[in-house]
């Protein structure tokens, strides 16, 4: 039988912190600035947009402790368990000395108003201590998910370049991986309303027991239902610590990806699958949300809009779904039943997706259109697959974000192309045929007929891209 604890442990500034009174829904930034008095962690956007509340999180992996860059303003105190936490005030050496991170940033002159100063350090932070060098799309990615509402973002990047010529303190306080297996003794941790499992036999019997439970891995979209919505989501059930759910397998055949692997965790394996799928996860969120955020959730989330349902649906990926004592699997375009419906009987969760790899002769890609670059919801993301033989198309396989109220394949399309000659006349009928698959609404993102004229045109992208020469890119006016 698992056992019960009733406090949260972690370490934080040398010494192991036990927390037995706290809320499920209280934030890891509420805490430090109201209990703990440590103010540089700031405040702005609350929604884990702008990066002033950046602090590290620590897990030892592999005989080793990695440390991530997280938004705490988003992140509940319950999911500190068993990681070491860093905050800006840990990092210079107690006489004062600036570590190469915060000195780099003296130099160049990279702190305006100071008030998103604390956040860069932090992330800047997470990169120098991870690496020996950096490129310059290094920096920037690792600072993507930091705003300077001062536009200096010129001597930031400058200052990320500058940390690597420097010498000082470590850059951040050393801990042994040993103390944080210390930590783990695989009871389930219960306090106020916030429940974590360690293992996937005591999630199933958690769920079981409390299937009205919100199921919690990452909360880069539940933490906005408590500090936006202010919704009451107890009680609360936590992934993070069920090493299965984590698990990545990269056969001869398929990869299969644990509910609980991240974004960060799952790109490179995601890349090495499907190249196309670069450019797509450069582009959600920022590091900090790609760091919590994870693959499993944006699909169980639901979301019409969410970003890795079209390409994981156009690559023909499958989903793993488990209650105690069962597991079933399905098609992933199966799962999503209506908007804010999905197919999850009571005490059901996901467990993991399994993504066949693409054979020769396929081609694959993705596009997300969105109001700004970088850390933005789609308005609609498209998502293409089709697999040529001497130039026809023997499987295509096309779903939009977007377009309907869940993720959805275009089916007409798809049926359009199969056993034609890939060329302009199959184009235009599967374009044609779009509108028949769908009928979009207009919201504040985009209105309904922006979106099939959008949708039209990056199918006819991907003809122009799958085509030998290469053909023009002939667009309808938007």
């Amino acid at each position: 039988m698992t056992s019960t604890r009733g406090a949260i442990r972690f370490l934080h500034r040398g010494r192991v912190r036990e927390l037995a009174a706290e809320s499920a829904t209280r934030t890891v930034l509420d805490w430090l600035r109201e209990t703990e008095g440590l103010t540089g962690t700031k405040e702005g956007c609350a929604e884990g947009d702008c990066g002033a509340c950046t602090v590290l999180l620590g897990r030892a992996e592999a005989g080793a402790v990695r440390y991530e860059a997280v938004n705490a303003c988003i992140a509940f105190l319950g999911m500190l368990e068993g990681r070491h936490l860093v905050t800006v005030e840990d990092l210079a050496a107690s006489d004062g000395t600036l570590t190469p991170v915060q000195q780099a940033m003296v130099e160049c002159h990279a702190s305006q108003c100071g008030f998103c100063t604390p956040g860069f350090v932090m992330a800047l932070s997470a990169l120098r201590h991870a690496s020996a060098s950096a490129s310059a799309r290094d920096v920037e990615v690792a600072l993507q998910g930091n705003l300077c509402r001062c536009t200096g973002y010129q001597p930031i990047v400058e200052a990320g370049a500058r940390m690597y010529e420097l010498t000082g303190p470590p850059v951040l306080p050393a801990v042994e991986p040993g103390e944080l297996d210390a930590l783990e003794d695989g009871a389930t941790v219960r306090v106020g309303g916030f429940v974590q499992p360690a293992s996937l036999d005591a999630l199933a019997d958690i769920l079981q027991a409390t299937p009205e439970a919100t199921i919690v891995a990452g909360a880069t979209d539940v933490g906005l239902w408590v500090t936006k919505g202010l919704r009451d989501i107890t009680p609360m059930v936590h992934i993070g610590r069920v090493a299965a759910l984590r698990e990545i397998d990269e056969g001869p055949e398929r990869l299969r990806l644990g509910a609980g692997v991240s974004y960060t965790q799952a790109w490179p394996a995601l890349v090495r699958l499907a190249p196309g799928l670069d450019a797509l996860l450069a582009r959600i969120g920022g590091a900090q949300v790609r760091n919590a955020g994870t693959i499993g959730g944006n699909i169980a989330n639901g979301s019409p809009i969410g970003d890795m349902p079209p390409p994981l649906i156009a690559l023909g990926a499958r989903l793993e779904l488990r209650s105690r004592g069962e597991v079933r699997e399905l098609p992933l375009e199966d799962f999503f039943l209506d908007y804010g419906r999905q197919d999850l009987a009571p005490g059901e969760f996901v467990t993991a997706v399994t993504i066949p790899r693409p054979k020769p002769g396929t081609h694959f890609a993705v596009y997300k259109i969105s109001k700004r670059r970088d850390e933005d919801i789609s308005a609609l993301c498209g998502a293409f697959r089709i697999d040529l033989v001497d130039g026809v198309v023997v499987e295509a396989r096309i779903a939009f974000g977007g377009m309907a109220a869940t993720p959805k394949r275009a089916a007409v399309a798809e049926a359009a192309m199969r056993g034609r000659t890939w060329d302009e006349t199959v184009l235009d009928a599967a374009i044609a045929a779009l509108a028949m698959d769908y009928a979009p609404i207009d919201d504040w993102r985009a209105s309904g007929a922006y979106r099939s004229r959008i949708a039209g045109n990056l199918l006819r992208r991907f003809f122009a891209e799958t085509t030998e020469p290469a053909m023009p890119v002939r667009l309808a006016h938007v």
